[in-house]
């Protein structure tokens, strides 16, 4: 029988309001004339968007200010985890919004980008005597464990839910192997020090830090390296190549293998997600944001060379050319697709399941058509209304104004 691993999810209420008291999560004062994103380092049209400014365009049509989190000094870096600003979109790793709408606040999800092949991979040291997951049996594996409270353990989640698929694809239980935790402050969040000066764009912060070789991002890789474990979980596609370029280590399973599309939840799709105050009296906010990654999701998918180049400033790739194969089977327009939104459930039926967090919810009711399928119909408009014009005395009708698509 194997052991159970589930925790007591935090209460979040008591949380939010304790650190609140100590003078935490301090935001700029709510304006519906401003909207501001937030983004992850990964694949994404918001990522491509921040050099391109194409949503910033369709904003200012709008009489709208378009701001990155960080280009007010007044917002540390919590929004990002747990959207506590009315007025921001976020797009980024998938758990963070889940803990948010199970446990924090409502929010909408506007939009998902899935990497279809990314599910993690197990790491060893590449001169050790391990070449498949059985000779782990009775060995040490790494857990990585966020001490913060505010926010969710988006690591830990991921490492433990791989590793868990591993062993359980090779005919394994955890009982098989030493799970051995790291725990780690994970306190940065509203520290000045480490938040830095103002930012416009999201890119700024990756130019004063090599990203690429911050083992930051690879948390339980001087462990191993080090001999006090002896493998470690680490997403494939962005990172594994990152620690096998050191020649010091070498993946002996990669869940991105399988024909299982299931097994391809790590942290992903990444989600776009707004506010329930948004969605409800602002939704013309979250239909401009759409818009501007559809728009730029398309050009992204019709030259993905352009694309690596911009990506390759902010994510985890070996260079530019390894962007390009990375990206190559991804639609960069986000969509709320049915397989894609059992990849979301997927990913929060296993927080649910190991108590990262405490109360379900359906993700069919969570996500919103409705605004992707406005964004989607007015770009749609624009284009004929353009195109019309150039070839009319006058544009043509809208195509099927006001009323439903499809």
């Amino acid at each position: 029988m194997e052991k159970s691993t589930k925790r007591t999810a935090p209460n979040m209420e008591e949380i939010i309001a304790d650190a609140k008291k100590a003078g935490k999560l301090k935001t700029v004062p709510l304006n519906w004339n401003e909207v501001y994103y937030t983004n992850c380092p990964l694949i994404s049209a918001s990522n491509v968007d921040q050099e391109l400014g194409w949503t910033k365009e369709i904003y200012k049509k709008m009489d709208v200010q378009y701001y990155y989190l960080r280009a007010s000094k007044e917002n540390d870096w919590y929004p990002h985890y747990i959207h506590n600003m009315d007025n921001i979109i976020r797009f980024g790793g998938l758990f963070p919004p889940i803990h948010v709408n199970a446990d924090i606040r409502r929010t909408r999800l506007l939009g998902v980008t899935h990497a279809p092949r990314e599910g993690g991979v197990m790491m060893v040291r590449s001169r050790d005597d391990i070449y498949r997951m059985a000779d782990l049996k009775g060995k040490k594996i790494g857990l990585s464990r966020s001490q913060n409270k505010i926010k969710t353990d988006w690591w830990g989640i991921q490492e433990e839910q791989g590793i868990e698929l591993m062993l359980r694809v090779n005919g394994m239980t955890r009982d098989d192997v030493q799970i051995v935790e790291f725990p780690y402050p994970d306190d940065w969040y509203d520290n000045p020090e480490m938040m830095g000066p103002e930012m416009e764009n999201p890119s700024e912060l990756w130019l004063r830090r090599d990203h690429k070789h911050d083992l930051a991002f690879r948390p339980l890789e001087t462990a191993l390296g080090n001999g006090v474990i002896d493998a470690m979980y680490m997403q494939s596609g962005p990172l594994q190549q990152l620690s096998e370029a050191t020649g010091k280590f070498k993946s002996i399973e990669d869940l991105s293998r399988y024909p299982d599309w299931t097994l391809q939840v790590a942290n992903i799709p990444a989600a776009i997600t707004c506010s329930d105050v948004m969605y409800e009296k602002h939704p013309e906010l979250a239909v401009a944001f759409m818009k501007g990654m559809i728009k730029v999701g398309r050009w992204a998918n019709e030259h993905k060379p352009a694309a690596a180049a911009i990506l390759d400033k902010q994510t985890f790739y070996l260079d530019v050319e390894h962007t390009l194969e990375g990206i190559k089977p991804i639609d960069l327009v986000p969509n709320l697709s049915l397989q894609n939104l059992v990849s979301v459930e997927i990913g929060k039926d296993f927080m649910l399941s190991h108590g990262y967090i405490r109360n379900d919810f359906d993700v069919q009711k969570w996500a919103a058509p409705d605004i992707l399928e406005q964004a989607a119909r007015e770009l749609l408009e624009e284009e004929w209304k353009k195109r019309t014009t150039s070839k009319l005395p006058q544009a043509a009708d809208p195509l099927a104004s006001g009323q439903r698509m499809g």
